[in-house]
Formats: structure tokens, sequence, C-alpha cells
């Protein structure tokens, strides 16, 4: 029985460094590294919460097609509960084309597919009924289901005392906080990057930022502040939060990999300030490997690499 449901996008990556020049039309560029890896923001956190050795499901779309095969194996293979996982017979499975830089940034080339076909009739509530906490990872994404379909099933989890989180991500063609306004008041811990939360709200001070969210109906706010750290704020307190310096290999995930270091505090019943440590250490172990989600490690790993790595 999964502790954790994390539902949303999920996305076949395919991993590319180092890509730091285009190929001219009908060139060849060579990379020394090309890796497919279970991505989105759902499949992103939902393993690495796996990894960590929280007890968790993910709950999202794939199509029927060697993609999604490769996702469902992709969680079975570190434990993911996949009941909540639907498949698609007519829309491919979404993937994406991520260019590392040498640096380590990314730039992508992204195919929607069947997370735009992910609709409330294709959530298992009963499911949602098992678990402790409801991740939503990836709303902005998911066309059929941002908004209002989502904040029905916020509320219907809120109303089982089950804590909820939700989490964004970046898509140029959202209304941000039009599409969601709705699901602010159902939500406990709402968890984005701080680009995306300025783009949300309009505003650029982290403390105005969250105060926005709060108004909305957000009960706490965990800014994911890049290479600042975090900075969390709740009725009560605010807290910022330094991030552990490591030799960054590729940034991919690093966000979602802070979600789940966020969710794994809430779930053990941690203070905020230790939450928000361990999430950025998690965050910053995600960073010093190719792709999303290999280089997170398990709890007591985490736990002796923030020893080592004293702030």
């Amino acid at each position: 029985m999964p502790d954790v449901i994390c539902l949303g996008i999920l996305v076949a990556d395919i991993v590319g460094k180092p890509v730091d020049q285009w190929p001219g039309r009908g060139k060849l560029v060579l990379v020394d590294r090309i890796e497919l890896h279970s991505g989105g923001c759902a499949a992103n956190t939902g393993v690495s919460l796996a990894k960590i050795g929280i007890p968790t499901g993910v709950m999202g779309k794939v199509g029927s097609d060697g993609f999604g095969d490769f996702m469902v194996n992709a969680f079975q293979s570190v434990g993911i509960d996949t009941r909540g996982v639907a498949r698609d017979r007519g829309a491919a499975t979404s993937s994406t084309m991520v260019m590392v830089h040498g640096d380590g940034e990314r730039s992508f080339i992204h195919y929607i597919g069947a997370n735009a076909t992910f609709t409330p009739e294709d959530v298992n509530l009963d499911l949602i009924r098992e678990c402790r906490l409801l991740h939503i990872a990836g709303t902005l994404l998911m066309p059929k289901m941002d908004g209002q379909p989502v904040a029905e099933i916020l509320k219907f989890a809120q109303g089982l005392r089950i804590t909820t989180t939700l989490d964004t991500v970046m898509n140029p063609k959202s209304r941000w906080m039009e599409d969601i306004a709705p699901c602010l008041p159902y939500v406990d811990f709402a968890v984005p990057s701080i680009e995306e939360a300025k783009m949300c709200t309009g505003r650029e001070d982290p403390r105005d930022i969250a105060g926005v969210f709060m108004d909305c109906g957000v009960r706490n706010v965990a800014l994911k502040m890049g290479d600042q750290g975090c900075y969390i704020r709740t009725p009560d307190a605010e807290l910022s939060i330094p991030i552990y310096r490591v030799s960054a290999i590729d940034a991919l995930g690093a966000g979602d990999a802070f979600a789940a270091g966020f969710v794994t505090g809430l779930i053990e019943g941690w203070d905020l300030e230790r939450t928000g440590r361990f999430a950025n250490a998690v965050g910053a172990l995600c960073v010093t490997a190719l792709g999303a989600t290999t280089g997170v490690r398990s709890l007591n790993e985490t736990l002796e690499f923030m020893k080592q790595h004293a702030l």
C-alpha cells in the first residue's frame, strides 16, 4: 500500500550530453552519451521517493507503445505501484528530447502525447484512498485535468484527511494562475520553482509570491530557489535554507527531486527546517548524475551526505 501517490505527467526522456550547438540543416553532431530515462514530474518524483525508500504509487497515462512499456517497467523495477497508470491506444507516450549543455543546463523539445488524454475518468480514487499524501506533479501540462478537475481530486483527498502537495511545470502556453487557482484552496503545501511561481503570481520577491499563494488558499509554500536553495513560508514562520554545493553534471529532475525530499519530510513527520534541508540534499545529489533520478540516493545515504556536508 503506497504512502504517497504522485499524480501527473509521465514522459520518456531521451537525454543527450553534451549539446552545446545545434546541428545545421542536414548535418550531424556527435555527443558523448544518449540515454533513455523515465521522466515527467510524477515519474521523477515517484521514482525519487521510491529510491529514498518511501512506498509510492504513480498515477498518469502512457501510450500502448514501446515507450509506455519502458515507463511501466521502470516504475516496477524500483517498486512503484503502477495500478494508477492508464494506457492509451490512440496517443503515443509523451516524450522529451533533452539536450544537456556542457555546464549542466538543459534545453527541451517536448511531445505532450498521452498526457493530453489523461482525464478524471482515468483516476483511480480507490488508490488515492489508500495513501497518506497526494502529490500533484505537473499541473499546467495536463489539458484535460488542469483547473477544476485537479481541484476536485485535491478536495476529495483533503476530505479524507490526506495531505496534499502541488508542483507546477513550465508551459509557455499556460494561463498560469488562472489554470491553478481552483486547486489552491485544497493544497496543504505548494512546491513550485521560483520562476514558475513568478509567472503564476506576477510577483518577484519570494515572500510576496508565497503571500499570493496563501491568499488564494494554500496553507504553506516551499519555493525551489535554484542556487539560492529554498524558501519556506507558513502562517507562523519563514525559512531560507541554502543549497548543498556539488559538482553538477545534469540539472534534469532537480526540482522533482527536491519535491520528493520535501514529501519525505512530511511523511516522516519532520519539522520544516529539517524537511527543507533534506529536500535540498536530495536535489543536490540528483544533479551529480546524468538523468532525472539517477543521482538520487536512499534515505540513510542522503542523511549521511547531509552530515558530511553540514551547512
